[in-house]
């Protein structure tokens, strides 16, 4: 008997175990997860371009197979490959998030130059031009999948550098939570503001009450002005996470001035408010300098991505790249 209770004490000590490890992951995976909010208000503002033109009824089975692409990416190859880099060659992934975080810097510079200085896109014009619509929802779903992978990568990236690890399966289970839980609401986002409309619609023919139906026509109006503002919003985030994700990979990797200086500038100025909004302006000073380089820095690699990154890429490969011109 003294055996038996012996052993349900140590089945009780592993539960108890497993127990508190599953709320560490789980911990792990939230703290990780806040540190992406900027790309993730990105990738949840670029999506819902992909499903523009198509019947209602294609749009959640659109976005549901773009879904199962982004997990396909974060689970099966960006997670064990971004593992292996950090188990084997820890000293890569500051370089990776660098260039991520230029990567993000230029897609927000190249936004904000078209915004400027608007120019017609011929990929564009031929992606418009598609008249078979199986085809052309192939050809979104693939677009929307590879564009996913950057965003991914560096959300994955990002997570991973914010794990606070014990061991491998730790740090396998915390990344895998964090990008699950991402992805779930990157794309439960971009479900519910594509469909936005349809509820509109259906409020302002069906609603039993005057409020109901202005309510809906208000809301099919006001669609088009929230994407525009999501698109404001991510861009500017990309601008700010990537200026940012540089300036702390230069400060780990031994050039710490410009951090040091925007870390002074900004407490300088939080200085001359109110104790209680003085972490609001320190936040919104590092976070507008940050962004402020981030477009310097994306502006600079615009000609450099144009006139030799894709025409090394077409040369190597042989594909025309779809990148705007």
């Amino acid at each position: 008997m003294s055996g038996l209770l012996a052993l349900l004490d140590d089945v009780a000590a592993i539960a108890k175990v497993a127990a508190t490890s599953i709320d560490d992951v789980a911990a792990q995976a939230a703290k990780a997860g806040t540190k992406v909010a900027g790309v993730v208000i990105d990738d949840a503002a670029v999506t819902p371009k992909y499903v523009t033109g198509f019947e209602a009824k294609r749009e959640l089975p659109i976005i549901w197979k773009i879904t199962r692409g982004s997990l396909f990416n974060k689970l099966v190859i960006l997670l064990p490959a971004l593992l292996a880099l950090n188990a084997f060659a820890p000293w890569v992934i500051t370089p990776l998030l660098m260039l991520g975080g230029a990567y993000l810097c230029f897609e927000g510079a190249e936004k904000v130059f078209h915004w400027l200085f608007p120019h017609r896109s011929k990929h564009v014009e031929e992606d418009l031009d598609v008249g078979d619509p199986v085809h052309l929802e192939e050809t979104r779903v693939k677009g929307a999948i590879k564009t996913d992978f950057i965003l991914s990568a560096e959300i994955m990236t990002i997570i991973l550098s914010n794990i606070d690890a014990s061991s491998l399966w730790f740090e396998a289970a915390a990344l895998a939570l964090a990008g699950v839980a991402v992805t779930a609401f990157v794309y439960g986002a971009v479900a519910l503001i594509v469909k936005m409309d349809d509820v509109g619609l259906w409020m302002a023919q069906n609603a039993l009450t005057r409020a109901g139906r202005g309510a809906g026509r208000a809301l099919v109006r006001g669609m088009p002005k929230l994407l525009t503002l999501l698109t404001v919003v991510g861009t500017a985030a990309m601008l700010w996470v990537g200026g940012s994700i540089l300036i702390h990979g230069l400060e780990v990797l031994g050039w710490t001035w410009l951090y040091d200086t925007i870390h002074h500038i900004a407490e300088t100025l939080a200085h001359v408010v109110s104790q209680g909004a003085q972490g609001v302006v320190e936040w919104g000073a590092t976070a507008l300098m940050d962004g402020i380089l981030g477009l310097a820095l994306g502006l600079a690699l615009i000609p450099v991505a144009h006139n030799l990154l894709v025409p090394a890429y077409e040369a190597v490969t042989g594909k025309t790249s779809r990148a705007p011109h």
